[in-house]
This record gives structure tokens, sequence and C-alpha cells, in this order.
């Protein structure tokens, strides 16, 4: 579910743009159904029993907190890119499979809890750098004032 998940979401982006057919609401669209879309995966790996649910809860505010500071700070500061940080979403996508499958082969190491924790701290530190990077930016044109 999880590579159908991102094989869509490259889909959908890229076809509106060959088509000429991208719109405002289309991308803010993109991005509502890509919070979702972690959402339902995050919460269906908590509620199989693999994990604890406290490591999916923590990725997911992770995952959440890092996509909500580059909105902040495209949308509020008018930044026009602020997807800056260690990691983005489809690495943290591919972690989780990653996880995920060799908790299927080797059950028993909670090869899938690490991929989750691996998640959320790298989603916090990426919150972290967009937050730094939107207050530089800022800063930078309040002082060519």
């Amino acid at each position: 579910m999880i590579l159908a998940n991102i094989f869509v979401d490259m889909l959908d982006g890229a076809t509106a743009r060959a088509g000429n057919l991208s719109t405002a609401f289309g991308g803010i669209l993109d991005h509502v159904s890509d919070r979702y879309g972690e959402a339902f995966i995050l919460v269906g790996i908590s509620l199989s029993g693999m994990v604890n649910p406290v490591w999916g809860t923590f990725a997911l505010f992770g995952m959440l907190i890092a996509s909500y500071t580059r909105e902040a700070g495209e949308a509020i500061g008018r930044i026009e890119n602020n997807a800056v940080g260690i990691v983005g979403r489809l690495h943290k996508l591919t972690i989780i499979i990653i996880g995920a499958t060799l908790e299927y082969f080797l059950p028993g190491n909670y090869l899938l809890t690490y991929a989750l924790i691996i998640v959320g701290l790298v989603s916090y530190i990426t919150s972290i750098q967009r937050l730094l990077y939107a207050k530089r930016v800022l800063d930078s044109r309040k002082s060519r004032r």
C-alpha cells in the first residue's frame, strides 16, 4: 500500500504538469491528501499490533509537523521553497518500507519499531531545520529594508 501511495503521489502531479492542468487548488489537495496518506499508513501500522502504538504516534506527529513547518514557511512566511532538511517524505516512507520488509522476514527483532523511531527523529530534526531556515530567510528580508 505504501508503494502504491508513493506511485500515485508521483503520478498525479507529473500528469497535471505534463497536461498543463495544474492549479493552486490541485496543489493544496495534493498536500492534504499526502497528509491523509501518511496518517492512514502510520495508524494502520500502529493498529496492526506489529509495533507499540506509541512509536507509530511518534512517527506520525513527526511527519505531520515537518510537513506543517514547510507549509507554514511557504504560506505564512511567503518563502518560495521551505523544503529543506535532512530527510524528505519519500525517504521517510522508504525507511518505513524497509523496516516493514525486514520485520516480515526477521520477525521479533523490532526492525519496524526502529524504522518508526528513525522516521520520527529525522522528522523532528527536519522540522527544526525548516524553522531555522525560515527564520534566516525572514530575518534577511528585514535587514534588506
